[in-house]
């Protein structure tokens, strides 16, 4: 038995890999699959069979030009694909053209899988945006010509639809809600712990486009918010931390240094001296587990977060974020990106708000998280409908 997953693996996203350990978990109860049968198409192979298990090769080959690329690509995977059972595209907000042969690249890869006769899933995945011609077209074929559809929120089935995939497309539960989560916390401290991510909004070291206005706007509006937010809690405790490191951990950094009460606040990655590699999804989850409250703006650190039933606050830099605190019905809990500068205590007011029956708010949390997991249809099941061991 032989099982590939294509995603955007390997790339010092640790949201991403706490989704492919998410795919591999459910993977492993729905075929009792050993890991060294998974093949994953990643962007550092050695890194992903280290810390997953499993077998990895290169997602694309390193040539000069992109059609070179391309070639030498489906001369080198062509043979691999063919070998598989069951091809995986997903999970991962990866179906979309922002990003220069995005769209290209898992098209080709659901191309091969046609090509050489093995089932493919688009599996868990997050769609949009989705503005070019070229992206709608690949986007289109990688669909209609999948054995299933399944994306992980309502908007993403909706613009798929619009772009015109006719098959039938499953809303399912984001795969990284499958990670093992670690042990609770008996006797946290007595401060109140605030973890909090950030995104290089806008910064040309990460974003597609630089603006240095709308990256200062939002560098500002963080600081203040957090510092209203430790005004009224002399208690409480600002620990940064990162999933997409060093990009973010260097925001974080920019964040800090224009709060006013900057010394009750730590840059994790800084603090405990992890600024070559950063912290990876099991150090994540039990980061989190440390926090009393998390206040996020990557997706996967507010899933990993759910994960570990500790309550959360959502800025949305992406629509996908927003997309999510609306499926969990926590749309009172978000606030989007550009708007962080004029509603200056809306982190005060929100945790308050949360603090005024703090054991229900956290119940509140843990049913979520419990839903989700458990929602239907189940991923996997509609994936048996493909391929049955």
């Amino acid at each position: 038995m032989a099982i590939g997953i294509v995603g955007n693996y390997g790339n010092d996203n640790e949201g991403d890999e706490a989704i492919l350990e998410g795919v591999i978990v459910q993977l492993e109860e729905a075929y009792e699959i050993e890991r060294k049968e998974i093949v994953v198409f990643s962007n550092n192979p050695e890194q992903i069979s280290n810390k997953h298990g499993v077998q990895s090769v290169e997602l694309f080959q390193k040539k000069k030009s992109d059609p070179m690329k391309f070639l030498a690509t489906v001369i080198h995977n062509k043979p691999i694909i063919r070998d598989l059972d069951l091809l995986i595209i997903g999970g991962g907000g990866i179906l979309m053209d922002l990003y220069r042969n995005g769209a290209i690249i898992y098209g080709m890869y659901g191309w091969l899988a046609k090509l050489t006769n093995t089932p493919y899933v688009i599996y868990g995945a997050g769609a949009g945006p989705i503005s070019t011609l070229l992206g709608r077209t690949i986007l289109k074929s990688l669909g209609n010509s999948a054995n299933l559809i399944t994306v992980r929120d309502p908007k993403s089935k909706a613009l798929l639809e619009s772009i015109g995939v006719k098959k039938p497309i499953h809303v399912i539960s984001d795969p990284a809600f499958f990670v093992k989560a670690p042990k609770p916390i008996a006797n946290k401290l007595d401060k109140l712990q605030i973890g909090v991510t950030a995104v290089p909004y806008y910064n040309i070291n990460y974003w597609p486009v630089e603006d240095k206005s709308k990256y200062n706007h939002y560098i500002n509006g963080m600081a203040t918010n957090l510092d209203n937010l430790l005004r009224e809690y002399p208690n409480a405790k600002v620990n940064f931390f990162s999933t997409k490191h060093p990009y973010d951990t260097e925001v974080t950094k920019d964040i800090r240094e224009l709060m006013r009460y900057k010394g009750r606040s730590v840059v994790y990655e800084e603090e405990m001296k992890l600024e070559k590699k950063g912290m990876n999804h099991k150090e994540i989850l039990q980061f989190i587990g440390e926090q009393d409250i998390v206040i996020g703006t990557r997706l996967h650190s507010l899933i990993l977060s759910l994960v570990t039933n500790i309550p959360i606050i959502a800025i949305s830099y992406h629509q996908k974020v927003k997309d999510f605190m609306d499926s969990i019905d926590c749309s009172d809990l978000v606030i989007p990106i550009d708007e962080l500068s004029e509603r200056e205590d809306f982190f005060l007011k929100t945790y308050m708000e949360m603090e005024k029956d703090w054991s229900e708010t956290v119940k509140k949390f843990e049913t979520i998280t419990n839903n989700v997991k458990n929602k239907s249809p189940k991923g996997m099941d509609l994936v048996k409908t493909v391929y049955k061991r």
